[in-house]
């Protein structure tokens, strides 16, 4: 079974950075994308990032471009969000999830997802 293990998650002052690790095991099949997704109490689940395994393309988020970057290691099936500059917005469970290439915002389009990493940020 695939399984999906955040971790890097923490409490930090804003303008601080934290770097999240996504670490893939087991066998995956028509995973072409690896996304990040955040949710803060009491909001929906929304798109952060997403990059390809092939090819490394990178897509953000309008609230997180110039601050996050996603990238992957394919030997180490580990995918990373470095994140710099936070706000206290930026708070809330980050997830990363595996996904097809059809809608890379929409969090339908992944599976599976991992149990989260708890970003809080403080002003």
């Amino acid at each position: 079974q695939v399984q999906l293990v955040e971790s890097g998650g923490g409490l930090v002052q804003a303008g601080d950075s934290l770097r999240l690790s996504c670490a893939v095991s087991g066998r995956t099949f028509g995973g072409y994308v690896m996304g990040w997704f955040r949710q803060a109490p009491g909001k929906e689940r929304e798109f952060v990032a997403a990059i390809f395994w092939t090819g490394g393309a990178t897509f953000y988020a309008d609230s997180v471009k110039g601050r996050f970057t996603i990238s992957r290691d394919n030997a180490k099936n580990t995918v990373y969000l470095q994140m710099n500059s936070l706000k206290p917005e930026d708070t809330g469970l980050y997830f990363c999830a595996s996904g097809r290439d059809s809608n890379l915002p929409t969090p339908g389009g992944y599976n599976p997802w991992g149990l989260g990493a708890p970003v809080a940020v403080s002003s």
